[in-house]
């Protein structure tokens, strides 16, 4: 009979160990979301903050009065509207352009076969060793050479012809693609460029939703291209341009609302792309096609 205790309790006791494993993780999953959501609650509630609110202690997550006049001061100090509109603007010709001439190469180094074909796509990824700083200052001089500087081209025809990156993701999303697919529409008659369009792009649409969300947060944040290209601040993007607002707004206290507000508009796009294309992000991220 003392041989059966244990066995009585073993089932109870893995229940409340499994159910502890799980209130743990629960705890430190919810711990990490507060940690990381906190800066952009800060910055919401600092946004709307009088100047004399936004050091005081203890700190007041709900501003008391609301103070909404940083925003109208933020588009009195720095034209904020030209600056998201020249950031969509390269955003949105950015994507369509990794996007599409991206995925035609991947398309090619997945499925077509010409002689070369792995050494030309070794070459490729290898161009992804090379430091972007290596390759700024002849950049430079042949932009400035084609009259492109002080203009919007320089960040958007380079991407025209797609990236490394964005090839290789395409490209390992397109090999998960049953053969039998190609085999049958090439049966049918369809050409290469019509299995591309009707069976490539749809079943490849979570992986390049994910290159889309990705170019377009990158062009988005990126400082260091408009810095280099851009001069006059009708040109300037919003990462640019919040640098410009800083120098420009001062260091003191009665502006620190304003970066605020300046740097809440600026983050709103990329909020909402996330929020519309989450699903497809997720299912690019943890498979890249169908199992054949």
């Amino acid at each position: 009979m003392n041989n059966d205790i244990p066995f009585r309790h073993s089932a109870p006791w893995k229940r409340v160990k499994k159910l502890t494993g799980k209130l743990s993780i629960h705890t430190i999953l919810v711990l990490a979301a507060v940690i990381m959501i906190f800066p952009l609650i800060w910055l919401v509630s600092s946004s709307l903050k009088a100047p004399a609110q936004q050091l005081k202690w203890p700190p007041e997550f709900i501003p008391n009065p609301f103070y909404p006049r940083n925003y109208v001061d933020l588009f009195v100090l720095a034209p904020m509207a030209k600056y998201l509109f020249n950031s969509a603007k390269i955003a949105i010709f950015s994507v369509l352009g990794i996007c599409f001439s991206s995925s035609l190469a991947a398309f090619a180094f997945a499925r077509m076969r010409f002689r070369g074909k792995n050494w030309i796509f070794f070459i490729l990824l290898g161009t992804m060793m090379i430091p972007y700083a290596t390759t700024i200052i002849p950049t430079f001089v042949i932009f400035r050479w084609l009259g492109w500087i002080d203009t919007h081209a320089p960040l958007i025809v380079p991407n025209l012809f797609g990236s490394a990156y964005t090839m290789f993701l395409l490209r390992q999303a397109f090999l998960s693609i049953p053969q039998d697919l190609i085999d049958a529409a090439q049966m049918d008659g369809a050409s290469f460029f019509y299995i591309y369009w009707k069976i490539f792009l749809p079943l490849g649409m979570p992986m390049l939703t994910t290159v889309a969300v990705l170019t377009f947060l990158f062009s988005w944040n990126d400082l260091l291209s408009p810095l280099i290209f851009l001069n006059t601040q009708s040109n300037m993007t919003v990462p640019l341009g919040l640098a410009f607002l800083r120098g420009r707004a001062g260091t003191g206290i009665e502006k620190y609302g304003i970066v605020m507000a300046g740097s809440l508009l600026g983050i709103l796009p990329m909020l909402i792309l996330y929020s519309f294309g989450q699903k497809y992000f997720i299912q690019g991220l943890t498979r890249t096609g169908l199992k054949g």
